[in-house]
């Protein structure tokens, strides 16, 4: 059985970070170069969305008694195998976790142009993960 409380729980800490983040918007690569400070509040708050997105979807996973994914990736392919998220969103956020692959084991230094392109294109993608989160929700 799903733990609704909990997945809401879960949905209301991205949704603070979410609101925290969106405050950066309109960040240019050139601000968001020369600040190391902005630099860290970024890369981290993306970090503990798509952490967050992860482990919602890791619970469901878990509780539905689906495949056990192999990656922060595939997590989402098992959402969408499942039929909780459509395509697009599913290629969308299998990118983003191999984003936040980058910035937690610094596999390679972060590419400025990606950050500013998941600002500025892609935040809404995770909003878009939690209406549908929810939608499935409703159905449980």
């Amino acid at each position: 059985m799903v733990d609704k409380t909990l997945i809401l729980r879960k949905i209301s800490e991205f949704e603070q970070y979410y609101q925290q983040i969106s405050e950066f918007r309109g960040t240019s690569t050139d601000a968001y170069r020369a600040d190391w400070k902005l630099q860290r509040i970024i890369e981290r708050t993306l970090q503990m969305m798509i952490e967050t997105c992860v482990d919602i979807a890791g619970h469901i996973i878990s509780d539905q008694g689906f495949r056990l994914p192999d990656s922060y990736a595939d997590t989402f392919r098992v959402l969408h195998e499942n039929t909780i998220i459509d395509g697009d969103l599913c290629r969308t956020l299998e990118k983003i976790a191999k984003f936040r692959n980058i910035i937690v084991h610094h596999y390679d230094r972060v590419d400025v142009e990606i950050v500013v392109g998941i600002l500025r294109k892609h935040l809404d993608d995770f909003h878009h993960f939690q209406k549908a989160i929810i939608n499935w929700l409703k159905t449980k």
